[in-house]
């Protein structure tokens, strides 16, 4: 029996994980009770956190009136997140699709 090590995450693993993450963590922070005002589905809090961490402005609850302050903030940092999360996969396409960028930019990407 041969034992093979295991193999290294890519920065593409690292990046699609880190999203599912965010947006399981989302799931069930949106599904605590005192997240909205008369409970969440399962489905609607899976639904709400994968749209706020793609940033996409869908919605199957008016969020103002379902979601409490707590619920409210917690969309806004999966927006946040998801944004930085969007800001960062550009960058590193860019930088693998053109490796010859100044010093200067790849600093700022990095």
């Amino acid at each position: 029996m041969k034992i093979t090590k295991p193999k290294k995450l890519t920065g593409t693993h690292i990046l699609v994980l880190s999203f599912l993450g965010l947006i399981i963590s989302g799931m069930f922070l949106l599904k605590l009770p005192f997240a909205s005002h008369s409970g969440t589905t399962w489905i609607d809090a899976l639904f709400t956190s994968t749209s706020a961490v793609c940033v996409t402005g869908l919605i199957v609850v008016d969020t103002p009136v379902h979601f409490t302050l707590f619920g409210q903030i917690v969309i806004l940092l999966l927006i946040q997140l998801g944004g930085i999360g969007i800001m960062t996969f550009a960058a590193s396409l860019i930088y693998t699709l053109s490796r010859k960028l100044p010093l200067a930019n790849r600093i700022i990407m990095e």
